[in-house]
């Protein structure tokens, strides 16, 4: 499915010589979907897409089923891949998801904070304060058992309720998840409304306050076409873990106005022309998000399944 010799490698300076890239396709790609998934479809979908070179696979989620019924299936999915050779990490909204993830073998879990009251009320039923408060025990509960801890951080540069975020609110909620003992961060765009001096701004107010550049993941939805400058932008500044969906899937159950996250093959053709490595097959993962938009009935959004998929016919 790839053109030879295309995209033509032409690195650029200061950029990292490898991305990990943190799939999210089966979780967050899946979550809003008006019909769930089988679980062999969705076991299927992880699979492939280890096969196609993704090491860092979100698998799922260990939410209430009322709160996200499309991941209803946690206990059943998990078992069915934690025998691949990647790492699967799955959301854990409170102790009693940590406890079920745990019991399953999962050694990577993620909380999900957000940075504005709204979307806390929305997302979480609580104040952001309310929010961290439960997360505490959780963060500790999961480093004890040597568990790797993500804290995601949503609503990261707007909120559809509130209209801008301020960069200090989005620090503190960071900083306060870091403090917990998260391993790592993911900053989300959930809205898709950063712009790159919007997001360099962000990073370097994290790093003044003493979060590390490698400690942090960017998360971009694409609703205004700024994901991929976006990510350029991170790259720039020294991000080197990157959150996207094959073949563009997803959107969030509780933000109408999110559209879909970055499409993973859109970023690996970005990164291969910048000489950046993945370990990512683009043929495989395009083959991969073709035979998933073929599960769930539509053309995949992503530009660069379409425009290869359309070469191969």
């Amino acid at each position: 499915m790839t053109i030879d010799g295309l995209p033509m490698a032409v690195p650029a300076q200061d950029l990292p010589a490898r991305v990990r890239i943190h799939e999210v396709g089966a979780r967050d790609g899946l979550q809003n979907e008006k019909s769930a998934v089988p679980t062999e479809v969705k076991a299927e979908f992880i699979r492939r897409l280890a096969d196609a070179g993704l090491t860092t696979i979100e698998a799922t989620s260990f939410v209430h089923p009322k709160w996200v019924p499309q991941l209803a299936d946690a206990e059943q999915l998990f078992p069915q891949v934690s025998g691949l050779p990647v790492e699967l990490p799955v959301l854990v909204p409170n102790q009693r998801g940590l406890d079920r993830a745990l019991a399953l073998g999962a050694r990577r879990v993620a909380v999900f904070a957000s940075a504005t009251e709204s979307f806390a009320k929305a997302n979480l039923n609580r104040t952001v304060d309310e929010s961290l408060a439960v997360f505490d025990p959780v963060v500790r509960q999961a480093k004890d058992a040597d568990a790797h801890v993500r804290g995601y951080v949503s609503m990261c540069f707007g909120d559809p309720w509130e209209g801008p975020v301020p960069v200090h609110q989005v620090v503190r909620v960071s900083k306060a998840l870091m403090d917990m003992g998260c391993d790592e961060l993911s900053l989300g765009d959930t809205i898709g409304v950063a712009t790159p001096g919007h997001v360099l701004a962000l990073l370097s107010a994290l790093n003044e306050e003493g979060v590390p550049t490698n400690v942090i993941g960017v998360h971009f939805h694409d609703t205004y076409g700024q994901a991929l400058a976006n990510t350029h932008a991170a790259l720039q500044h020294g991000v080197s873990t990157v959150d996207a969906s094959a073949g563009g899937l997803g959107g969030c159950p509780y933000a109408k106005s999110a559209t879909g996250n970055l499409a993973t093959e859109d970023l690996v053709w970005m990164l291969q022309g910048l000489g950046i490595e993945t370990g990512v097959d683009l043929g495989r993962l395009t083959a991969t998000s073709v035979w998933m938009a073929e599960q769930l009935g539509r053309p995949s959004p992503s530009r660069t399944v379409r425009a290869l998929s359309h070469k191969d016919q």
